[in-house]
């Protein structure tokens, strides 16, 4: 019996974590599959052949997807050409919309069956994606709760399991592996995986920090960016620590995170946060006449009020940092409505299981009944 063969296509970190913990479930269920792609250190721990890492392809704001055309060119070049050399029965897309529907509107034309991972985010901007969304994926598979009624009052059927990141925290406290330990409460700096934004955003993170002299200062390093990035900045005044941020959210207690999978992994380890977003003045001027949603963090966009405080652009800056860190530390009633509110958000996301649930699902209806 020959092996059925899933491409799949991840352009970050989070979609790294997320289509390993799926293709783990989903060999279990599958053996007989073949996984090939693009991906980062996650995916490579499974059993995955890598043909492009994710450290290559995350680009952040209008600007900086300008300024590096044609590398991003060049990659659905080379995608399109490792596509059709692999004939893969699936074309998982995992997150990455900018990259990712482009290829399922290619793929779709080819004749591959199209399924798409952690949906494009149409509710907060590009609702026209919609259109492409109907004509060229086959399979939908969310993970925010609110998505599954938004894509259904626009036409589109698509499956809510439950949020992953339930999973890989529950496993990485059952493991309880953690071997960090500091003499001081920790005040955790997570400035993000990608380059553009730990540059604009740590040295503000952590100017605010040192003024916290009773914390340990702690910054959780991507494994996909080099440590002199961090060194450079942090000048020996925090503690660095590296693909680990799952060890320092265990001790953190409290947070300033970088908008994104970071603030809602945050909340489920029930650590008080403040998040920060700071890109260049050309794709902030953008982003805010085309993105229409009321908040920026997951935590307050899926409970639809505002639980954690959002320092956006002018506003992320060390004195307001240092304000807004100062009620949680220092008023535990702001505290305690923080970690009361995260108790909500964790009964909304679902049940565990998700990354099982929704690998039984795609084998079913795009392997067992191919053809």
């Amino acid at each position: 019996m020959s092996k059925s063969k899933v491409f799949i296509i991840c352009g970050e970190a989070s979609g790294d974590l997320h289509a390993a913990n799926l293709i783990h479930e989903w060999s279990e269920i599958n053996p007989n599959i073949e996984f090939v792609g693009w991906g980062g250190e996650r995916l490579m721990k499974e059993q995955f052949s890598l043909l492009k890492h994710v450290k290559s392809l995350s680009f952040m704001g209008f600007w900086e997807v300008l300024m590096n055309i044609r590398s991003i060119l060049k990659n659905f070049k080379t995608c399109k050409k490792q596509i059709l050399e692999h004939t893969p029965d699936i074309l998982l897309l995992v997150d990455f919309p900018g990259f990712n529907l482009r290829m399922a509107k290619w793929a779709s034309k080819q004749g591959l069956k199209v399924v798409y991972y952690i949906s494009p985010q149409v509710w907060a901007w590009k609702k026209g994606r919609i259109k492409a969304i109907k004509a060229y994926v086959n399979a939908m598979y969310c993970v925010l709760p609110f998505e599954k009624e938004f894509f259904k009052q626009n036409g589109i059927d698509v499956h809510y399991f439950g949020h992953p990141l339930l999973d890989e925290i529950q496993r990485f406290k059952t493991a309880n592996l953690s071997t960090l330990r500091f003499n001081k409460p920790v005040l955790a700096l997570l400035p993000g995986s990608r380059v553009q934004e730990i540059n604009r955003k740590l040295p503000v993170m952590l100017e605010a920090a040192n003024r916290f002299s009773d914390f340990e200062i702690v910054i959780a390093c991507s494994p996909y960016v080099a440590l002199e990035v961090y060194e450079r900045i942090a000048k020996g005044k925090a503690q660095l620590v590296v693909n680990q941020t799952y060890e320092v959210l265990n001790v953190a207690n409290a947070a300033f995170v970088t908008s994104g999978t970071a603030t809602l992994e945050t909340a489920l380890f029930k650590v008080p946060q403040v998040v920060c977003y700071k890109s260049s003045a050309f794709s902030y001027s953008i982003a805010k006449r085309i993105i229409k949603v009321n908040y920026i963090s997951l935590v307050n966009l899926i409970l639809n009020r505002k639980v954690v405080e959002e320092l956006i652009q002018d506003d992320c800056n060390p004195q307001q940092l240092i304000e807004s860190m100062n009620a949680i530390i220092n008023d535990e009633r702001v505290r305690n409505e923080i970690i009361y509110a995260y108790e909500s958000l964790i009964i909304q996301l679902g049940e565990i299981g998700t990354s099982q649930k929704i690998a039984t699902s795609i084998n079913e209806t795009f392997i067992l009944n191919k053809g």
